[in-house]
């Protein structure tokens, strides 16, 4: 069903509640997952990042067509041990009321799976979309300064002075990145054997159309000239979910490799597509 987010297909088909429904707009970081795909044309692994470094949980669930998806769940438990990102902000006493809690988690774990050796600036820049009104991410930020390569919690006297010393950093279990879960082979595999051509879903109001040209979309366009035009589905999933809107054809381009890249020029010019 193209009106199904993945986060409805999370909580309610698979049981998955650790990740939270909480401003239903995309905005307080509380559904945050982390998305990987292999990218064909390249062949790479992508661990695609927004702009700030995660995915939000209003995306429809159609538009994740091979694509994985890693949960708070998916990275560690109390019942099995969990993952260094979870057990520091736990230590550090991070998480009050926990709502954004999970949020917060996936998003330093996206972080550390493109750059597993992060600055204080990147840790700061990947919670500009994380809302958290009980800590003041203080505890958060001191609980994952320990996890930076390049800082040394027991030599580094401005961290002596500004920490609460409500953990010991010699307590945390190191973050090693060679030891986290791989990419589903089964995933690559029907990503290389995947056809060219049009993706398309079809649900009781609405039809998904996704192309993987530039060409085919527009085209689709021309024939469907009133087709709401969905990427991260942050103003359609609104209009949707609060405005009783509903749109019988939705064209998705995210997938489109001339919409994703940028172009230099001779001149020294460029521009972003």
């Amino acid at each position: 069903d193209p009106e199904m987010t993945l986060l409805t297909y999370l909580r309610r088909k698979l049981g998955l509640t650790g990740t939270k429904l909480g401003c239903a707009e995309g905005g307080c970081g509380a559904c945050t997952v982390m998305l990987s795909r292999y990218q064909t044309h390249t062949q790479q692994l992508l661990y695609p990042q927004s702009s700030l470094r995660r995915e939000r949980l209003s995306r429809p669930l159609c538009s994740l067509h091979l694509v994985a998806v890693t949960t708070v769940e998916g990275i560690g438990s109390v019942a099995r041990e969990l993952h260094p990102v979870q057990e520091r902000i736990a230590m550090a006493h991070g998480s009050q009321c926990g709502f954004c809690t999970p949020g917060i988690v996936m998003s330093m774990y996206a972080l550390l799976r493109n750059n597993p050796k992060p600055k204080m600036a990147d840790v700061e820049e990947a919670f500009h979309g994380n809302l958290c009104r009980c800590t003041g991410y203080r505890p958060i930020l001191e609980g994952y300064k320990t996890i930076l390569n390049a800082f040394d919690c027991k030599l580094c006297f401005c961290f002596l002075q500004e920490a609460t010393s409500l953990f010991n950093p010699a307590d945390f279990t190191p973050f090693d990145p060679t030891q986290e879960v791989i990419f589903p082979p089964e995933l690559m595999s029907l990503s290389k054997d995947q056809r060219s051509g049009l993706l398309c879903f079809r649900g009781d109001r609405a039809s998904w159309l996704q192309p993987d040209s530039l060409d085919e979309f527009l085209r689709l366009k021309w024939e469907h000239p009133d087709a709401r035009v969905v990427v991260g589905n942050t103003e359609v999933g609104i209009e949707v979910k609060f405005k009783n809107m509903v749109y019988p054809v939705i064209l998705a381009p995210a997938f489109i490799p001339e919409l994703n890249n940028v172009s230099h020029t001779a001149d020294g010019e460029y521009y972003l597509i």
